[in-house]
Formats: C-alpha cells, sequence, structure tokens
C-alpha cells in the first residue's frame, strides 16, 4: 500500500483528499494544515507521496517543496492549489514538483495523476 501526507491549510481539501485516496487503497501517515508542520511529518514519516497546497501559513507550499527536495531529492510531491496560480505552478515543476492538480478537482483526476507517479 502506498503511503500519503497531505498538506493543505483547509481541513475540507484534507478531508476531499483523504477520503479519495483512503477509498482507493492508499494510508494517509498524516496531514498537515501548515507548510513546516508538513515538512516535519515528511521527515519522519517519509511516505510515498505528498499532496502540498501552494497557499499556506507559516511556510507556503513553494518553500515546503524546496526544503522536502533538499531533505530528500527523490521526493513524489503533487502540488495542489486553487486556479490562477500558473506562474506559482510552473515554479514548481521547475523545483520538482511531479504533477499538479487545481482545485476543485474531481476523484478521477487526482487518483489518475497520482497512479501515473511511480
Amino acid at each position: 500500500m502506498r503511503t500519503v501526507i497531505i498538506i493543505d491549510d483547509s481541513k475540507t481539501s484534507r478531508n476531499l483528499l483523504k477520503d479519495m485516496l483512503v477509498e482507493h487503497g492508499y494510508e494517509v501517515l498524516a496531514e498537515a494544515a501548515d507548510g513546516q508542520e508538513g515538512y516535519e511529518k515528511y521527515c519522519e514519516l517519509r511516505p510515498d507521496l505528498v499532496t502540498l497546497d501552494i497557499t499556506m501559513p507559516v511556510m507556503d507550499g513553494i518553500e515546503t517543496l524546496t526544503k522536502i527536495k533538499e531533505f530528500d531529492p527523490s521526493a513524489k510531491i503533487v502540488m495542489v492549489t486553487a486556479a490562477g496560480q500558473k506562474d506559482k505552478m510552473m515554479d514548481a515543476i521547475k523545483l520538482g514538483a511531479v504533477e499538479f492538480v487545481t482545485k476543485p478537482f474531481e476523484t478521477s483526476q487526482i487518483i489518475n495523476i497520482i497512479e501515473s507517479i511511480q
């Protein structure tokens, strides 16, 4: 079973993602409401995959992505964010995110993207 950490300041988004992932056989090891907490959980738990929001308090998704990739260059990170943040999405891909999804998202869209990542 593949393991995931969900990092998003929106409890609603975290719950939606968690339900989708668990329903499709993933184990959600942890959730974090800000980038700093998410980074610490990543270092502690070393999941197979991270879903990471861009706009968050304390440490945003771009900073979090950078720190996780410094800690573990092989980390698999999918950026999840509101529409209209194309520049930040391009930055995230340049910094090593493997894919991105814009909110609102469909279950099939998320699962297809996650299953395509090896």
